[in-house]
């Protein structure tokens, strides 16, 4: 029997038409082409998709379950994203909810190499939430971008992250941006880890990557959505000693579930930790998202290792009781723009708030 995954996608549309609509999805994910013209009896039995359920949901909306062969995809992220997504995204009526990812498939992308286990074990966290903050904001030195990670890092956070904006702009290139903050960093005394963010075409990725080896960092930052889901794929692979953070930068611009992008799709293809807006901050996603997001994120995928979620967005040092109680134990909590608010107070605020997350699941 040919092996197959499941797509679940919410479809805009009437009772009498909905059948009909879930036909012609299976076949644009698959074939592609009207099945009267296809004389292969394997194609048309091993690879057009299958309508497995259309369920309603209320409100004129549908889930439409439909299985696809798994061998359409290979072992390449974006072929997957194609398969599941590529022609229906253009339909606006069309949202990817959720894929079914078979034991076979999950084992061939390999998921997270490090996990939370291992995020836990570089920054000598156990038993609490995680900590994590950012650099920014671009347009400033490389040596003022340095100064800041020290404060952090004095402060006591666990990672200290880049902004996703900054790249390699002649402002802080990253030659000269990675070693300053890596080194500032280090002289901070603690556990902190230093995360540089990769940007470029995939060579220009892997010298970065081998820039911040040469200096001593272990941990990475990388937009799936900007870099290509490919690229990430095939750095997870090629720097299994490293761990890769998720940045969401452009997950929006899909319609596609954050839930299954952010949550399930970024650690099935090697994101150790995820990034993504919390609800209440300054976006949009609901509790709902938020709670989904992170258990998927969390849930063991057959044998892949769990991912790190890492709610952020405008959280405030007031929230973070509640945002702990929310996510759990399980949790990196990042702050940065509110913290780099304090100015002069910078590592005295980031010690309150490393204090905050460290005591609240021993109260």
């Amino acid at each position: 029997m040919t092996a197959r995954f499941t797509a679940v996608y919410h479809v805009h549309g009437d009772a009498a038409s909905i059948d009909a609509r879930a036909q012609a999805i299976a076949v644009e994910q698959s074939v592609e082409m009207p099945l009267s013209a296809i004389d292969d009896p394997h194609v048309l039995s091993d690879i057009v998709g299958r309508v497995d359920d259309v369920s309603d949901l209320g409100g004129g909306s549908f889930a439409v379950r439909i299985a696809l062969a798994t061998a359409t995809v290979g072992v390449d992220a974006a072929q997957l994203f194609n398969m599941a997504f590529g022609n229906t995204s253009l339909h606006d009526d069309v949202t990817l909810h959720d894929i079914g990812i078979p034991f076979d498939l999950a084992a061939a992308f390999g998921g997270p190499r490090h996990g939370i286990a291992g995020l836990r074990h570089r920054a000598g966290a156990i038993g609490r939430a995680l900590t994590c903050s950012a650099l920014k904001p671009q347009g400033i030195s490389a040596k003022r971008l340095g100064e800041l990670a020290g404060r952090f890092a004095a402060g006591g956070v666990d990672f200290v992250k880049d902004d996703h904006g900054l790249a390699d702009q002649a402002f802080s290139p990253f030659a000269e941006r990675v070693p300053i903050c890596a080194a500032a960093v280090r002289a901070g005394g603690g556990e902190t880890r230093y995360v540089p963010s990769l940007s470029g075409d995939l060579g220009q990725m892997r010298t970065q990557i081998a820039l911040a080896r040469e200096v001593g960092v272990d941990t990475v930052m990388v937009a799936p959505m900007l870099a290509g889901v490919s690229n990430f794929q095939a750095l997870v692979t090629e720097f299994p000693g490293f761990s890769f953070f998720a940045h969401p930068a452009m997950a929006g611009a899909a319609r596609i579930a954050p839930a299954l992008l952010i949550g399930k799709l970024f650690p099935l293809l090697g994101a150790d930790a995820v990034v993504f807006p919390t609800h209440g901050g300054r976006f949009g996603y609901t509790a709902e998202t938020c709670r989904q997001l992170a258990a998927n994120a969390r849930a063991p995928l057959h044998d892949l290792k769990p991912c790190f979620p890492v709610p952020a967005g405008g959280i405030t040092l007031q929230r973070v009781p509640e945002i702990l109680d929310f996510y759990g134990v399980d949790t990196m909590l990042l702050i940065g723009g509110n913290l780099l608010a304090a100015r002069d107070r910078l590592s005295e605020e980031t010690a309150i708030f490393a204090r905050t997350v460290a005591q609240h699941f021993y109260r």
